[in-house]
């Protein structure tokens, strides 16, 4: 036999047998990160490495002799890695929850004003029903709400209320749209030019003192008993209050706002246009709801005195006839009617006044 090298020693080869099946076993490799078979034998690393090292590497640690399973080393232990699905999710589900809170104390925070709001109308409801119920006033001549609402849904179905409140409402606004017209470009030349409101002040004083209803006879006599007197009342009436407010806005502009203005070298035309017109626009707006309100009161009261419909004709001829269910019917109506417009005007005020900075931070 020929002698066989090794490290430089020399040895005998011997024959061997071949191995058998529980050397191959033994001597098989195994993955890393498997563990020992049901026998419970702890695996050992190979020389030089510990367990630790084997197990951190990856290197395959061989099975023990005679468990007849190969073996793989524990992976060691550590954090679970979190998948950005689960993550997105979970921050999804955590925005939505937020936004749903949001939401809910949005709509606590607007039922709670509308009943702070509300609170005083519902107590004059209240009062209203049971205070003739309970014999605290004459139900001849105060009859409960609920009649009055009986009497309005009567006078609604029958078309009466809307035939009055159409011809109420078109003198009204008619008459309310051709002073505003009227007096808001008046009111910023007379404001604007002092010289042309020291001349017009003196006659503006004068007529500004005197009733529109104390001039109605003399509207009846020059115009007649028709449309035209009573529209030409309303504007008369809603003339004023517009007029004096807007001259009022122009001359009490903010004057630093003016002079900065004025130092940028505008011209009179832009200075006016980008300064005093935007400054001035609240306080028309307060003039322009006075006429509304204003509008309507004449309007009622001119119905009263010489009309064959309208909601003033509506409450005089219900008043004749002893329908007082009917009478309170129009009454509210009116106020109604004047609620809706006043809104309405505070709305379309808003969308004029948006860069105005909220008083309430």
């Amino acid at each position: 036999m020929t002698p066989h090298t090794t490290t430089g020693l020399t040895r005998p080869a011997a024959t061997t047998a071949p191995p058998g099946p529980e050397a191959q076993a033994a001597a098989a490799p195994v993955e890393t990160g498997a563990v020992a078979s049901s026998t419970g034998t702890e695996v050992s690393a190979p020389a030089g490495m510990d367990a630790a090292s084997a197990d951190r590497t990856g290197t395959e640690v061989p099975a023990p002799p005679g468990t007849g399973v190969p073996a793989k080393a524990s992976a060691p232990a550590g954090p679970r890695p979190v998948r950005a699905g689960s993550a997105g999710s979970a921050r999804s589900a955590g925005s939505a929850g937020s936004a749903a809170r949001s939401a809910a104390l949005a709509v606590g925070r607007a039922l709670r004003a509308v009943a702070v709001r509300s609170a005083a109308v519902l107590a004059l409801i209240v009062l209203w029903e049971t205070a003739p119920r309970a014999g605290l006033v004459d139900a001849t001549f105060l009859p409960p709400i609920s009649e009055v609402a009986v009497a309005w849904w009567e006078l609604l179905g029958d078309g009466q209320l809307a035939e009055h409140a159409r011809a109420s409402l078109v003198r009204s606004f008619g008459g309310f749209g051709i002073a505003v017209a009227a007096a808001v470009p008046l009111g910023l030349l007379i404001g604007w030019y002092r010289p042309l409101a020291d001349l017009l002040n003196p006659l503006l004083e004068v007529f500004r003192n005197t009733a529109a209803l104390a001039l109605l006879p003399v509207f009846v006599l020059l115009l007649g008993i028709g449309e035209t007197s009573k529209v030409s009342i309303v504007v008369y009436a809603c003339l004023w209050p517009v007029l004096l407010n807007t001259i009022s806005a122009v001359r009490n502009a903010d004057p630093t706002l003016v002079k900065l203005a004025r130092s940028m070298d505008l011209s009179t035309l832009r200075l006016f246009q980008k300064v005093i017109l935007p400054a001035s626009v609240p306080v028309i707006f307060t003039g322009i709801r006075l006429a509304g309100a204003v509008s309507i009161l004449v309007l009622v009261a001119a119905e009263m005195i010489g009309a064959k419909a309208g909601l003033g004709y509506l409450i005089n001829a219900s008043q004749f006839n002893f329908a007082i269910p009917q009478m309170y019917a129009g009454i509210i109506t009116i106020s109604a009617i004047g609620v809706a417009f006043n809104q309405l005007l505070v709305t379309l005020e808003r969308r004029l006044s948006l860069w105005r900075v909220p008083t309430n931070g």
